[in-house]
């Protein structure tokens, strides 16, 4: 049986104190509210229901300790979200982040090559 070749897998969540803040799932949870200015859309893009969808934007907006979303109430249209400043740039730091983490854990996968 050939040998396979072995690599490494991770991925990473922003913490708030001992709390889970943002990971891969909330991110793209906040990217969409952005894009559609509303949860309920987000959460049906992401086929979650909206309840879920409203308690991790609970919960991160909590965890932050200053909001990440806003609700929209009223008007025509009926309301919606949308993200406040610091949720934006939560999406943008995730991101960079993300990219940096990638490129560490590919090095890592290079150097267990040597190891074996």
């Amino acid at each position: 049986m050939p040998r396979r070749r072995l690599s490494i897998r991770s991925q990473f969540w922003l913490m708030a104190g001992d709390e889970a803040l943002a990971g891969p799932g909330r991110i793209e949870l906040l990217r969409l509210i952005h894009a559609t200015g509303s949860i309920r859309q987000a959460a049906l893009q992401m086929g979650m229901s909206y309840r879920a969808a409203w308690d991790a934007v609970d919960a991160m907006n909590r965890r932050a300790g200053a909001a990440l979303v806003t609700r929209l109430t009223g008007g025509r249209r009926g309301g919606g979200a949308q993200l406040t400043e610091l949720g934006e740039r939560l999406i943008r730091t995730y991101a960079r982040l993300e990219t940096a983490h990638a490129r560490h854990v590919e090095r890592m996968s290079a150097k267990l090559q040597t190891l074996l």
